[in-house]
Order: structure tokens, then sequence, then C-alpha cells
């Protein structure tokens, strides 16, 4: 017997780890593959609402292709991540008062590893409470032999076509980490600040040039003053000097488009080495690279003396003043900025001029371009592409060293001359080069960007550089699903990465979704407080741990008072408990092809209705399957209206949800799902088949029918949801499918439905949707009326065209039992005293005697005939009253004429209609 209310919590664990031991989520077949690469989330992380829904995007894909018999692979793993890594490591470190300088780097990255089999890839455990059907066994990490091989190969391979490269150029430098950090890696925000005029003396002594800056301490690095060439106001100044304030240097006054001759005096002060649109101004006009900070960005010996070793904040105020004070300084204005800071340490990101390593990324990159121009990767939404290309065709080279530890060490070793070796060891670097043993080589420090080795995953997860089955079978993959927000970092990498060594694109169709955010399409983060936490939606969370969790590790304390108020406000009682599969569902039902994902609770409160309205039903079919005691699959049986049209529905819900599939639809393939479940087969076909299920008239082979039709099309229905909400389907399935002797051990390997077309029976669609008309109307009536649902009505009807009084004969024990109807009488005229509605060409008539109580009714009429009456009265004397008549407005006269009429009017009906119920009694 199953249990009478839907818990998810007693079914989720045992299935998964059931799943899991059994080995499921392993290929299963050698028919066509079908592969998908999990975009490797950070060993450091935890599952957050974007993992949560782009994770049940790609189960979705996978189950529903597993179904489909093909050898399925969901290829999962995770990032080393290197400086979220290195930096958890570091803060543990400093609680013990130690850094990691005191340990030496082989000490640290052994700390590091430790750290990572103790306390990382919790994010693994949380996905599997998402229900996700990864290949567990074949999970993988960046930094594991193979893949660290892979790198190795590649980078080697790379740099011997002169393709990597070391040089100087302009990099995102974070001053607390020290290390050079992708775009990806820097949030910028508005923030208030201010606007300095600095003036500028001419070395010819006519006068000053006002430039204006948000950042005075980098005038310390200026090159030029610039100009536009059309700016008519400094024509004569082109090619002349200035005077750099502070520094006793001169700087030459340039024409260049890049100024906007609009903007404050259209006059821009260029610094090459610490802004990067300076830069690129910089190498057109060929102006020196004056680095002025340190790593820690303090004034370094290329400043004046006077600011060396000042932090460039305090460097600030002492350049400021000291302007002030020779009056060079026009005046300060406020002004809200964008300002770039770290996303790990929090600091402001400095412009900073290092030698790093770099991909020569321009022949890498034009094969990418041809391959989505030739339709060899889609991406869908097809627009995207648009955005791919325009970054594609104006790409730079890839900065690929960091500053850090942790992470694959660049294969490149130093002499004493600065002559630089590039291969797998030393070892092998002496026997190539003939280096004699007293040829003291150094590695170079730096690592790689982690965005390099998550490049190759495609392949390198598959066994490259090797010649694994495993690369034969599933590369190309089939389908990448990630967010727009990487399409630069990593989609547009692989694809180059992919050609490159592989000479195929890593995958053939890029599904870009939309990024979840809040109900009210703000994005979430912990400043706002508005943050969910997909497992506190699954299991549920009380209010003060909520609160607690949304204030604790704020970098802006000050906050926690508003985020407070606000998680009060919207989840006064906390988060109740919703389970995966409402949870999954929503987020199916969310995933249309827009940018934003606007994330609202209440519909996973919804969607956990929906769940338990699935499990009702299933109750409800297995009630009548034990009750009804007969072998539905053997013996004749015969299918009524009812079955034909729900088998009909049930085919349209199949053509919908694989079409959804196809089509990258989730939100769609949920929907034909939902209203299929929901409003055909629970609002109706479950009360229809009552009426025959307990009809002592009807034949077994109609029973049979019925019973067989309920539980095929719910075994069916389990299979088509699967995918969306693998639990309670597997759970219900169980059930349901020994029932008409479908064996297997889970759902999970079951086939997935098709549309068949000879399901469908475009005639029962049409006399059940009029049976639904005429039933709606009577309870239509009812609520009007406000009459008890257990009262029995006496209808009669008129008219109606022949097929429809054909439908209304051979459906009268549908519509007598769900329309609780006592007779149906057919009349010529319509009687007075009746209320009326449509059923199609038919009308539907209810006397009122039978819906009334006509002495109750009749108190009811004397005391607004009476109400009237008096309001009546009181119009008539205030028109008999001369004095309102001569002296009022015609306009206000004339309303109260009106306002007679319409008085009398009323009375007149409600007169008729007291008449008429006085002759009930």
């Amino acid at each position: 017997m199953m249990e009478k209310t839907y818990e998810p919590q007693k079914i989720e664990s045992d299935w998964y780890q059931n799943w899991e031991q059994q080995g499921y989520f392993a290929p299963q077949s050698d028919e066509t593959s079908y592969c998908i690469m999990l975009p490797p989330p950070n060993v450091t992380g935890s599952l957050h609402m974007g993992h949560a829904f782009q994770q049940t995007l790609m189960d979705i894909l996978t189950r529903y292709h597993r179904m489909l018999g093909e050898s399925t692979l969901w290829q999962c793993g995770a990032d080393h991540a290197g400086i979220a890594t290195q930096m958890v490591v570091e803060r543990q470190l400093e609680a013990k008062d130690l850094s990691r300088h005191d340990l030496g780097r082989e000490k640290f990255v052994e700390a590091v590893w430790d750290w990572k089999e103790t306390s990382g890839n919790m994010i693994n455990r949380q996905s599997r409470r998402l229900g996700t059907s990864m290949d567990w066994s074949r999970e993988r990490f960046t930094m594991d032999e193979g893949l660290s091989e892979a790198v190795m190969e590649v980078f080697i391979q790379l740099y011997e076509e002169d393709l990597i490269y070391r040089g100087k150029r302009l990099v995102n430098w974070d001053p607390v980490l020290h290390t050079a950090i992708s775009d990806l890696e820097v949030i910028s925000e508005e923030e208030d600040g201010h606007m300095w005029h600095m003036r500028y003396p001419r070395v010819d002594g006519l006068g000053v040039l006002v430039v204006a800056t948000t950042r005075p301490e980098t005038m310390l690095g200026d090159a030029a003053v610039a100009v536009h060439p059309d700016d008519e106001r400094y024509q004569d100044l082109i090619g002349k000097e200035v005077e750099l304030p502070l520094c006793g240097r001169k700087i030459p006054v340039i024409a260049d488009e890049y100024v906007d001759p609009e903007f404050g005096t259209g006059c821009v002060k260029i610094t090459p080495a610490h802004d990067f649109n300076d830069y690129i101004v910089g190498k057109r006009h060929d102006l020196p690279l004056l680095n002025i900070f340190t790593v820690n960005a303090e004034v370094n010996e290329n400043g004046p003396e006077a600011y060396r070793g000042m932090d460039r904040y305090l460097a600030r105020k002492q350049i400021v003043a000291d302007l002030e004070s020779k009056d060079l300084l026009e005046k300060i204005e406020p002004h809200k900025l964008m300002v770039p800071r770290g996303d790990r340490s929090n600091a402001v990101v400095e412009p900073y001029l290092t030698d790093q390593w770099y991909v020569k990324i321009q022949p890498l990159a034009d094969p990418a371009i041809k391959a989505v121009e030739d339709g060899d990767i889609k991406f869908v939404p097809e627009n995207w592409s648009k955005t791919y290309f325009e970054w594609m065709r104006n790409i730079e080279d890839w900065c690929i060293s960091r500053q850090l530890w942790w992470g694959h060490r660049i294969p490149a070793w130093y002499d004493d001359a600065g002559n630089i070796y590039v291969g797998r060891n030393e070892e092998e670097i002496r026997a190539k080069h003939s280096l004699a043993d007293d040829c003291k080589l150094e590695q170079d420090p730096d690592v790689l960007d982690t965005w390099f080795s998550s490049s190759l995953w495609p392949f390198s997860t598959l066994g490259w550089p090797e010649k694994t089955d495993e690369l034969k079978n599933f590369y190309p993959t089939s389908v990448l699903v990630t967010g727009f927000d990487i399409i630069f970092f990593w989609v547009a990498r692989m694809i180059m990465m992919g050609i490159k060594f592989m000479g195929d694109v890593p995958f053939k169709e890029v599904y870009i979704h939309g990024l979840v955010r809040d109900n009210e399409g703000q994005k979430m983060s912990k400043s706002k407080g508005n943050i969910l936490d997909p497992i506190d939606l699954i299991d549920g969370i009380d209010l003060n741990t909520l609160i607690e969790k949304r204030t604790t590790g704020l970098m802006q304390p000050k906050l926690a008072p508003k985020i407070e108020k606000s998680t009060r406000k919207h989840f006064p009682e906390g988060i109740q408990s919703y389970g995966t599969d409402a949870l999954r569902f929503t987020f199916a039902s969310l995933a249309t092809q827009g940018r934003g994902i606007n994330f609202d609770v209440g519909r996973i409160g919804g969607n956990r209705n929906f769940c338990n309205k699935l499990w009702n039903a299933t109750r409800y079919v297995m009630m009548n399957v034990e009750q009804q005691a007969m072998n539905i699959n053997e013996g004749e049986t015969e299918l009524g209206l009812a079955e034909r049209w729900i088998n009909t529905r049930l085919a349209q819900a199949i053509e919908k949800t694989t079409e959804g599939m196809r089509t990258y639809r989730f939100d769609l393939a949920a929907q034909a799902m939902y209203e299929y479940t929901w409003d055909e087969y629970c609002d109706w076909y479950l009360e229809l088949s009552k009426t025959t299920l307990n009809d002592d008239s009807a034949s077994e082979q109609v029973k049979r029918g019925t019973l067989l039709t309920l539980v095929s099309n719910l075994e069916i229905l389990l299979r088509l949801m699967h995918p969306f909400m693998p639990f309670i389907t597997e759970e219900l399935w169980q059930r349901v499918a020994p029932v008409i002797n479908r064996e297997g051990p889970t759902i999970m390997l079951q086939s997935y439905p098709e549309f068949d077309e000879l399901q469908i029976d475009k005639d029962s669609l049409l006399e059940i949707e009029w049976v639904k008309t005429f039933i709606l109307s009577v309870r239509r009536i009812r609520s009007e009326r406000d009459i008890a649902p257990g009262k029995k009505l006496a209808v009669q009807i008129k008219g109606g065209n022949k097929q429809e009084q054909g439908w209304l004969e051979l459906n009268r024990h549908y519509l007598f039992s769900l329309a609780r109807i006592e007779s149906i009488t057919v009349i010529e005229e319509e009687p007075d005293d009746a209320v009326i509605a449509l059923a199609g060409e038919m009308t539907i008539v209810v006397p009122l005697a039978d819906l009334i109580d006509p002495k109750a009714e009749l108190a009811k009429l004397e005391k607004e005939l009476n109400k009237l009456e008096n309001a009546k009265h009181g119009i008539e004397n205030k028109l008999a009253n001369s004095g309102f008549v001569d002296k009022a407005p015609a306009a206000v006269v004339n309303k109260e004429r009106e306002r007679l009429l319409e008085t009398d009017e009323a009375l007149k009906k409600l007169q008729a209609q007291h008449a008429r119920i006085k002759n009930l009694i």
C-alpha cells in the first residue's frame, strides 16, 4: 500500500544510492553515442542556483538520451581553481600565524592536495542531491596526472610552433594576491568617486591645459596629453609639449580620435602602463611605457622620490595636496565610476605592465570562426553566434600565466643568461640542448591560467594525448550547455583548442541558457542578501539559520540589519522543504531562451503541489487496480470515449515534449507535461474513469479498458517525466510498471515514449470538449447561485445540432455523474423563471425552483423593492421642487431625471421577478 502523503526526503537518497551503486550512470550500449561535458566547477565551490539550474538541464538531456537507447556519457569533474583554492589554504595557514612562504612551495602544494582530499569536492555531494546522473566512475580533476600530461603536451606543442611566447604587456593585476587575473575574475561595479581637474603648464609659458582624471596618482606615469585631431581649440598645440606637474618631465600633446572632444575640456592624459585604452593609444604613437607601481601597488623607483614607497591611495592624497599648493588643481567634482575589483580579494585591480606568457591567438581563432560560419557548430539560440563572432574577430593574445603556486607550473626553464628552454622536465631539456651539468637552470615560478587547462576539457578528459576508445566514441561531444557569461573565456577557447589538437570541433551544438536571478530580476549576491541555496530549497531551512547564513561573512557588515529585515519579510517562517523534483521541474519550466531566469519561490511551491497531484493520482490508480480485482493484461478490452480521448491527449503531450527536447525549449516540454497531467489526466480522466468503474451496468471489457488505460497512461507519463523529475517517477514507476507486466530494474533504462499518430482520435477530442463544456456550464450555475455541491439538479435542454444531441445521449452517464444531475428533459421554450448556459449550440436550462428557496428569495426581493421605492420617491420629490429644478445646473437636473428612469426600470424588473417567484409557492 502506498504512503498517503508524498515525502520526498524518504525516497530521494535511497534511489540515488541505488542508481550509482548499480552503475546506471555509465554508458549502457554500443549504439549512437551522446556525450555532454560538465563545465568543471571549482573544487572549492558549493552548489549555487546557477549550478543547480544548469545541471538540471544537463541531466534532463542526459536522462532523455539514455532512455532513447543511446550510449550516453555525462563526463564530470572539477577545476583546480588556482586562485580560489590557494586562498582557502592560505587562510588556514594564517589562522596558525603561518604563510605559504614559511612552508615553501613544495610543502604548500602538498597542503593544498591534502585539503582537496579532505575538504574539497563538496559540490559533488550536493550535485548528487540534485539527482544528476553523471558517470562518477569517470570523474576527472584538472590537476590529475592524465590532464596534467595533456596540459604539458599542449603548451610544448604551441611553444614549438611559435604560438606561445613571453612578453611584456598590460594585465589585470591583483595587488593583494600578487597575480594577473582574467577579465572574468574582475567584478566592476559603480561606486562614488571624484573627478580631479589638473592643470598641466604649457612649455611655451602660454597658459595651461586642464585634464580630468579619476586616478590622479597615475599622472606620475603620464606619457602624453591627447586631443581630438579635429578639435579646433588645440590645433596649434598638437606636437608641442607640456610640463608634467610634480615630475620634472615634459610630455607631448598628441592627436588621436580616441579622445571625445565633448567630454570635459577635450584633453586626456595618456598613461600607457596603467590604463588599457591608454596602452592602445600609446602603441599607436610609440609612447614610452612607464610602470610606476610595485606588485603591492606602491609607487616604485620610476616615480618622483617624494612619493616612492607610498601606497597608491596615500600617494593620491599627497599628490592632490601638492597640486593644490602649487595652484595646479582646477577643481574636484563628485563622480560615479565603475571600479574593477578582484572577485577573490576585493582589492581594486590595477592595470599593470609585467612580463607574462601569452598564446598567439589569431592563428587559432581563424579556424574557430570558420567552424561556426560553416555550421559545424550551432549556437542555440542562434543570436549568440553574433556575440561569438564579434569577440573572435577582435580577439587579442591570451595571457596564460599566473603568479601562484597552485596550478600547472609552466614547463619553462631559464639559464643565467635569460635564455628560455621549454620541455617536459629539466633532464629532457639538458639532453635536447646539450647543456653542461654546471649550466644552472631555474624553472619559471608561474603557473598556467585555469582556463588554459579547462579549454582542453572535452578531449583531455577522454584520454588525450592517448588514442583512447572514449575519444573515438564520444568526441566530438554532442552539446555544450553553458551560460552566456563564459562564451569568451571557455567556449571559444575550447573550440580553438579542439580544432587545433583533435582536428575537429569539440561539440556540435552550444546551448546558451540565461542566468538565474531573484524574483525581481536582480543578480543574486551576498551583499544584496538575496541568495537562495538550492539545498535549502530541497531540505528547508528555519528563519534564524537562514538569517545567520545570509549575514555571516559579509564584506560590508553594516548591510546585515538590512539583509535580516528583508529575509524576515520574504521568508517569515524560513523556507519549507520542497524536495528535489519540485526544484528541478521549476528550473525546467523557467528555462526559456532569454538572458535572465527570474526565480520566484512561489513557483516551486506550485510544483511541489504538482508532485502531490501525481502521487495522489497514482494512489487512486493503484487503489482501483486492487479493488477491481481484475487481470487487466488478459481478456478482451473495450475503449470508451474517455479512453480514446485521453490516449489522444497523451500522444499530443508526447509530441510537444519531444519537440521541446529537440529544440532545447525545456519550458515548453515542462508545460506540455504539466497541462496533460494536471488538466487532462488528473482533473478530467480520473473523474471520467470513476463513472465507468462505479457503474454496475458497465461490462468487464469496458472496465478492463478503463483500468488498462489508467495504468498504461500513467506508466507512459512517468517515463515521459522521468528526465525532469527522476525521484518521484522512479518511486511510482516501480509500483505501476508490474501491473502491466513492464519489466526492468529501473525507469532510467526504459525506453522514452514515442509519438504514435495512430493514437490520435480527433473525433474524441471534439466530443469530450463538448462534454466538458456541458459539465462546466452546470458547475458554473451551481457556483454563481451558491448551490450545495451534493444537491442534484433537474436540467432542461433546448436546441443543439444533431451531433450534440447524439453526444448527449451517448454521454449521459458522464453528465449525470460529473455534473450531479438528477434528470435531463428536452424542452421547446425556455421558461422565464430559469438560469441558462450554453454547450455549443445547445441551451442548458435550470429552473429557478431547483435553485432557490422561494420564501427566502421573496423576503430578499421585498427588501430590495422597498429600498428602490424609497429611492424613487426621493428623486421624484427633488424633481417636484421648483427651487431645485430652477436653480440647479441643467446637467445636475438631467442627471436626476436619468436616475429616476433607471430606478423605475430596475423596480419593474424586480416586481416581475417577485411575481414569478410568488407563483412558485
